[in-house]
């Protein structure tokens, strides 16, 4: 099996074994580094001669500067670092963090639930009285805004909003419901996410299609799937992800169910007291205008944020014998550049490196804390600013879990009109 961060293949047929040894099994010895050829628009990994049986499963691991460096450019991140040692653990990143970073400001927590409070209410003042024409970047504004919502009860899930959990659990309950987001369901199989980041069949937020699974499909969940995630549909799949993973009693023990509940309470009051005051004020127009277009917007950012941070062609997915906590959250997590106004009333949850490495840490200093991930360990990190080229790698080619290449796309065995044609027209600039 593959040690993390070691898998880079894109062709149908690769020219070398690409297979990585478990990171127990020691550093690989006795190979040439790998080369590019260009294949279909993809990059395949080359060697200069053949790779012994035990050393041929590394490729991202030997790459020089300058290829990762050319990796880099090819799919749009700013850098790709260095696969980080066998021997390095979780806690030893975590110690090299200044203590500042994990101090609970309740000025600062407050503050954000406040400028997000006015935010909301600026865009739907916005919604309200603007021109047709201006009505979608106030719908931009207010999907943007809401967000703010969501990473404020993100931080009260993982503790680190207040020093008290009962004040957390009312404040993320209360940032959630408007969203008609469950905010225990979300904390538990979130908190599981980040127990088991980029580790196949246990992480609950972004995961790998299996070729097994594939393999079952009939034709409306095959055509369903290519749909929302085999194009720029893929945004808005965590409204699939929210409806699956956040309602169903049988994926929470019966202890657990006794918080579920309430969090169940809060989104149904919301449906049936806020919804119909809406209707009665604007009616079902209004409904969507006010809450239906931004949530989507919301979702937006939900999917984005996450399938960036956690989804790239040199990012495996490991099964669990092969799976290094450090590598998955430091190296594993991707850090990327948004606008600054979007960082501001999302709260900066796309600094998300130092988040990974410890959920402890306030939004208010991710950037400290980032800066001294940067310091110890930026050699290790993949960074980027929000593209086209990334995303349009995310939509055409990075869907189905492979042993060798990490990701092939979904039509691996032969290529599909539906994604050719995005390969051809979306867009290939590194900005926006």
């Amino acid at each position: 099996m593959m040690s993390s961060q070691t898998r880079l293949a894109r062709c149908s047929t690769p020219t070398a074994s690409t297979r990585t040894p478990s990171a127990v099994h020691g550093p690989t010895v006795g190979t040439f580094g790998p080369r590019f050829s260009k294949c279909r628009g993809r990059f395949e990994v080359r060697t200069a001669t053949p790779l012994t049986e035990e050393a041929s499963s590394s490729s991202y691991g030997l790459l020089s500067t300058e290829e990762r460096t050319a990796m880099a450019k090819k799919f749009g991140y700013r850098s790709i670092g260095k696969e980080l040692p066998n021997d390095v653990a979780l806690s030893d990143i975590v110690k090299t963090l200044p203590k500042e970073v994990f101090e609970v400001d309740d000025f600062k927590a407050w503050r954000a639930v406040a400028i997000t409070i006015g935010s909301v209410a600026a865009s739907m003042w916005c919604i309200a009285t603007a021109p047709w024409y201006l009505l979608p970047f106030a719908w931009i504004f207010a999907g943007t805004a809401a967000t703010g919502l969501f990473v404020i009860g993100h931080d009260c899930g993982h503790r680190s909003f207040s020093k008290n959990k009962l004040v957390e659990d009312i404040v993320g309950t209360l940032m959630f419901a408007p969203l008609v987001y469950p905010f225990e369901p979300w904390r538990i199989k979130h908190n599981h996410h980040h127990a088991h980041t980029n580790k196949l069949e246990e992480d609950t937020a972004w995961h790998p299609v299996m070729k097994t699974e594939m393999a079952k499909w009939s034709k409306v969940p095959k055509a369903l799937f290519w749909l929302f995630f085999g194009s720029p549909l893929k945004c808005w799949a965590s409204v699939g992800h929210w409806a699956i993973w956040h309602f169903n009693s049988e994926l929470y023990t019966p202890k657990q169910m006794e918080r579920v509940k309430w969090s169940w309470a809060a989104c149904a009051a919301f449906v049936g007291i806020g919804m119909p005051l809406i209707v009665a004020n604007f009616g079902l127009v209004g409904l969507a205008k006010f809450w239906l277009v931004p949530w989507l917007g919301y979702h937006f950012w939900m999917s984005t944020f996450t399938m960036i941070h956690h989804t790239a062609p040199h990012i495996p997915f490991n099964r669990s014998e092969d799976w290094n906590a450090a590598k998955a959250q430091l190296s594993g997590s991707v850090h990327c550049d948004y606008p600054g106004w979007v960082d501001f009333l999302t709260h900066d949850i796309s600094w998300h490196v130092p988040h990974h490495v410890s959920s402890k840490v306030p939004w208010y200093n991710l950037r400290d804390a980032t800066n001294s991930l940067r310091e110890n360990w930026g050699v290790h990190m993949t960074e980027c600013k929000f593209n086209w080229k990334v995303m349009k790698n995310i939509f055409t080619e990075v869907h189905v879990y492979d042993d060798e290449k990490n990701y092939v796309p979904l039509d691996y065995e032969k290529e599909a009109p539906f994604l050719a044609i995005q390969r051809k027209v979306l867009p290939e600039s590194a900005s926006f």
